[in-house]
């Protein structure tokens, strides 16, 4: 995650000038690739000061201005892995609020169908295939195991609230 930033904005109302603090949060994307019962997941190993260092994740990063959720996942895609996702599938909306971080609004996707092939080198970490069952023993966020079941259960679109005080889950709330 990145640090916060805030901005301050001028706002006019009714003839009087005030000058407000906003706390600007972020959109990201996170994909999980799929093949032969597996995904492709990112061993966070390379980023010095990286919330996620060590943790085992899916392919994805920030936004970039006038991008859509759609348009990033498919340039972090090919970024990361260099595979050119064809279809991906919007699965959910997840909700990161976290004592350490500024709140992260995660566009979850999923991807069976791509072209190309992985590259070598992934700037982020190692890139590996994990059956999908064996996804849980790896150190990932608490969390994740939550919307794992999700993306395995091929559930409908959802909507998922994680609070957490550091690295600990302390809530969360599903929404469909």
């Amino acid at each position: 995650m990145l640090s916060t930033y805030f901005c301050l904005k001028i706002v006019n109302i009714y003839g009087k000038i005030y000058l407000t603090e906003v706390i600007v949060t972020f959109n990201t994307t996170l994909c999980y690739i799929e093949k032969n019962g597996a995904y492709l997941m990112l061993h966070r190993i390379k980023k010095k000061n990286d919330i996620n260092h060590d943790k085992w994740v899916g392919i994805g990063g920030k936004l970039e201005e006038g991008e859509s959720p759609h348009d990033c996942v498919i340039r972090e895609a090919l970024e990361e892995t260099g595979l050119n996702l064809i279809s991906p599938k919007y699965r959910g909306l997840v909700t990161f609020i976290s004592d350490v971080c500024e709140t992260e609004y995660m566009h979850l996707f999923t991807a069976d169908e791509y072209t190309g092939s992985i590259t070598e080198e992934c700037p982020e970490g190692q890139l590996e295939w994990v059956d999908k069952d064996k996804v849980s023993n790896l150190p990932i966020w608490e969390g994740d195991k939550i919307f794992f079941e999700l993306l395995n259960s091929e559930t409908r679109f959802f909507s998922l609230k994680l609070v957490y005080e550091k690295d600990k889950l302390i809530y969360h709330k599903l929404d469909f």
